[in-house]
């Protein structure tokens, strides 16, 4: 049975700090989020466009929904088609702007679907469908933060995820996870995803753990992320200096005598 998607090959580089260098052949197609690209070799065109192009009879009203769905969850309206114009193999790069892991998945090995965090998706092979997905359980919407809006990546070729720090993946055969609403990187289809309180309420509220976690259970797979942007965000903002300019935090003794030598 022959793929819908293009067949792109693909290097992942880095350790810390990783990209993905996709290699395309004549007159294939990598759809990536705006901004995601680092380089090209020539031959290489790209054009923003209104949705990712997996469906192209579907009308201007069509992708007009789907990118009023992106622009509700807070991603760019377009997405970005690179096309290998040329006679011979071309190669795309693309990186995520924090520290991570690139997960390579092949949706066709994965049941067609992956489900992941809103702001996870790097690229893919021409021919996936890239929608948001709200998560209907009410308790996942009031309370679970990150874990409410979550992108849906379907079809049979290769898609490319980031996850901040280390990537963990966990296979759950009937078994439930606990874990915190902002590591969740991405799972597959057959896993159940919920909201519940974190213990007491002296642990709620004291426990450093957040008010709610998130409850992954059924059968699939399920991968983590160590250092959740939002986390390494709260962490500088509680470090940064005031707006009085005064500094707080670790560093503040040098922090003040750089700014004597600077003359501030």
């Amino acid at each position: 049975m022959s793929r819908q998607s293009h067949e792109v090959d693909y290097e992942i580089k880095g350790h810390d700090m990783q990209l993905v260098e996709v290699e395309l052949d004549p007159q294939e197609t990598v759809v990536a989020e705006a901004g995601a690209m680092t380089y090209m070799e020539e031959d290489i065109a790209f054009e923003a466009k209104m949705g990712d192009g997996s469906e192209p009879d579907a009308g201007f009203f069509g992708k007009l929904m789907s990118a009023g769905k992106r622009a509700i969850s807070g991603e760019s309206v377009f997405m970005t088609h690179f096309t290998n114009n040329g006679f011979t193999k071309r190669r795309v790069a693309f990186a995520a702007p924090y520290p991570g892991t690139i997960l390579a998945i092949d949706l066709a090995q994965c049941g067609g679907e992956l489900i992941c965090q809103k702001d996870s998706f790097l690229a893919a092979a021409m021919g996936t469908k890239v929608s948001t997905r709200f998560n209907r359980k009410l308790g996942a919407g009031f309370f679970g933060g990150e874990g409410f809006i979550l992108q849906s990546l379907q079809g049979d070729g290769m898609a490319f995820i980031h996850a901040g720090g280390t990537l963990i993946k966990k296979e759950l055969n009937g078994e439930t996870l606990r874990v915190d609403t902002g590591c969740i990187a991405a799972f597959t289809p057959g896993i159940d995803y919920d909201i519940e309180r974190a213990g007491s309420m002296k642990s709620m509220f004291f426990g450093g753990e957040g008010l709610f976690l998130a409850t992954l259970s059924g059968h699939g797979s399920v991968w983590l992320q160590s250092l959740p942007f939002s986390r390494m965000a709260d962490r500088i903002i509680a470090n940064a200096p005031s707006s009085g300019g005064s500094s707080q935090g670790e560093g503040s003794v040098l922090g003040s005598i750089g700014r004597m030598i600077d003359g501030r």
